[in-house]
């Protein structure tokens, strides 16, 4: 039998234990993190919490709907046993029918056959073997880049202020995507209780005047870093910045049973950038149903 529970009814500690050890299990999906995110969010729950689903959810206008909360790439059914299609669509089903939209992005074990899909793609990197093995892997261009910005006077700093490299990103790359400035508030805050958690690394790179040229946060848990968020001023780029602070974190967790999680892309020369890492492809989907 599959539950609705609210927030409130939930048992966070049995609920927490799920995603941890699921087979599946994203940083995304711990309740510490949709506390941040979401303005609200309820979970369907199986056998005693062996299976669970968040749900994010807002209502507007008087209409109850699931949404994409900010931050946040992958969600769905997690569970520590095998999720069966059949066991992702009764999930699905089970949505309450008061939600007049459904707008999720499941993970990659969450497999559905529906026209209501669309197939993403994702880049993951195995970091259980040596730096040196992993780094044969990148192309000859990313290893052109990484050297070349190693030649130059660029300091890599950890623990930098969230809220500069925000900053950055706002006043370059964010200025064509116009997001909302409320998704920027809740991305500091999240980084902040990741930070007291432990569940973040800040990585800055200031140029030799001493100014911040990019950055970025990569959220880790016991299975997986995150590539959560990235900014770069027109200088960073040149000097190759982010394949600097990339090539970094392998080196840092390379022979670790860690996967570095690039959250992402469909965008072409981004997923062609996560490739030339030695990155491989994965897909999850994204279901979307009206009932207006």
């Amino acid at each position: 039998m599959i539950e609705y529970l609210s927030r409130n009814q939930l048992n966070i500690e049995k609920y927490n234990h799920c995603i941890s050890n699921a087979v599946n299990t994203r940083i995304y999906a711990y309740a510490w993190y949709l506390d941040v995110v979401c303005d609200d969010w309820n979970v369907l729950v199986k056998n005693d919490y062996q299976f669970v689903m968040p749900l994010p959810k807002r209502k507007k206008y008087g209409i109850h709907y699931i949404y994409q909360a900010p931050w946040i790439q992958q969600l769905g059914v997690f569970s520590k046993d095998a999720i069966e299609e059949e066991l992702v669509d009764s999930f699905i089903k089970k949505i309450p029918k008061k939600f007049k939209l459904i707008d999720v992005l499941l993970n990659t074990n969450n497999v559905i056959n529906s026209q209501k899909i669309e197939v993403k793609t994702n880049f993951i990197l195995p970091l259980n073997k040596s730096y040196t093995s992993i780094r044969k892997n990148y192309s000859k261009g990313r290893n052109s880049s990484v050297k070349q910005a190693e030649r130059t006077d660029l300091t890599i700093v950890e623990g930098f202020n969230q809220d500069e490299i925000i900053q950055l990103f706002k006043k370059n790359k964010g200025a064509e995507l116009h997001k909302k400035d409320a998704d920027y508030l809740v991305l500091s805050v999240l980084i902040n209780v990741a930070l007291s958690l432990k569940k973040v690394k800040i990585y800055a790179v200031i140029n030799v005047n001493k100014e911040l040229i990019g950055g970025a946060f990569f959220l880790i848990d016991q299975h997986r870093i995150t590539y959560l968020f990235s900014a770069l001023n027109n200088e960073g780029r040149e000097k190759q910045v982010m394949s600097l602070l990339i090539d970094r974190v392998i080196k840092e967790n390379s022979g670790s049973e860690l996967i570095l999680d690039f959250e992402g892309s469909m965008i072409k020369p981004i997923a062609s950038f996560f490739k030339s890492f030695g990155a491989v492809k994965e897909t999850y989907f994204h279901y979307k149903k009206y009932s207006l």
